[in-house]
């Protein structure tokens, strides 16, 4: 794996040369140097999950056969597309939640000479997808089911942000919204079309799959993505922080977390008020409240409940699909998940 990820840090490399090169554009030297500090700052930097699995699911859906150079660069460059695409959103999203750090340095607007510079850095960002697109895939037969791929995914992710963003309106804030289906709906279009199923979709139109034939598959990867972003929700509440990497705030920041949506629905009157008045401030005093509360219901013997049956769901959907090489793809990302304490 650390053969794998450094082979895939090389093409980082090479991708970001090409776009420092783009004939469609003439660079100075500081419009070149502004370029690669931004890409260096905000692109390279993460877990590299999302990258790393477009050639991880290619690999297995080639059931074992030796990947050729070429094949591993192409799923590389895919992978990054999807690092890219990453990129684009958090910078843009951390200047709407006006955030402070992020992958424990500050935001990108936050450093003293970027600034509000950085929405224009997240539109670039967004436009070196079809650049590296085009540079390695035009005059593939598969090339235009990419390009519709990475559309229709950005939107999807985009229209999750906004489902999210008009929820929690500054000053709205009103609990009473919050209710199961409504967090399904932001995670699944928000966090789960571009980190599950976003790679996965990505090696099969490599493979030379028809995207339509794999509905299930699509269905299956979303499944994982929102039983994710729960286990996500559970930790900023319930996680170490020495091991997750964060203290979480989801309590303070007033979001619309599976804790709050599940403890709405088990509380009685008298504890939905406590919630009501105490969720969403910022005070350690009225943080405490919540999550005495979240005891009191036994908030995590729900999630464990929930863990589990979301896990044998996911496995019996995986059985059932009649290609080999498709379950060890799902298999594997549902392993990578399953119990997983950050």
């Amino acid at each position: 794996m650390a053969d794998l990820k450094s082979t895939f840090l090389n093409v980082y490399s090479v991708l970001k040369a090409e776009l420092l090169q783009d004939p469609a554009f003439e660079y100075t030297d500081v419009s070149r140097q502004w370029i690669e500090r931004m890409l260096d700052y905000n692109v390279p930097g993460g877990k590299l999950n999302r990258g790393l699995s477009v050639i991880d699911s290619y690999r297995l859906l080639k059931e074992g056969k030796e990947l050729t150079e070429d094949e591993i660069f192409l799923a590389s460059v895919l992978g990054w597309c999807i690092e890219w695409l990453q990129a684009y959103f958090l910078v843009l999203d951390d200047i709407m939640d006006n955030s402070v750090t992020r992958r424990g340095q500050p935001c990108w607007f936050r450093l003293p000479k970027v600034g509000m510079i950085a929405v224009n850095d997240g539109v670039l960002l967004r436009n070196h997808i079809p650049r590296m697109l085009k540079n390695h895939f035009k005059g593939k037969p598969y090339y235009v089911d990419l390009l519709d791929l990475f559309n229709e995914v950005e939107f999807q992710t985009a229209s999750g942000q906004m489902i999210d963003l008009i929820t929690t309106i500054e000053g709205e804030k009103d609990l009473s919204k919050y209710a199961l289906s409504i967090h399904r709906r932001i995670v699944q279009y928000k966090t789960a079309y571009y980190s599950f199923y976003l790679p996965v979709a990505c090696a099969l139109v490599m493979s030379g799959e028809d995207l339509e034939n794999h509905t299930v598959v699509k269905d299956t990867l979303v499944h994982m993505g929102i039983y994710f972003q729960v286990q996500d929700d559970y930790l900023d509440c319930f996680g170490d922080p020495e091991t997750i990497g964060k203290v979480g705030t989801d309590i303070e920041d007033f979001k619309c977390s599976w804790l709050v949506v599940k403890a709405l629905e088990l509380c009685n009157e008298e504890q939905k008020k406590l919630l009501h008045e105490a969720y969403g401030k910022p005070d350690p005093e009225n943080v405490a409240k919540v999550k005495a509360l979240y005891k009191e219901l036994d908030i995590e013997g729900v999630f464990a409940e929930y863990e589990s049956q979301s896990y044998a769901e996911l496995n019996a959907t995986i059985e059932a699909h009649p290609s080999k090489s498709i379950q060890a793809v799902l298999k594997s990302f549902l392993g990578k998940i399953y119990k997983r304490q950050k």
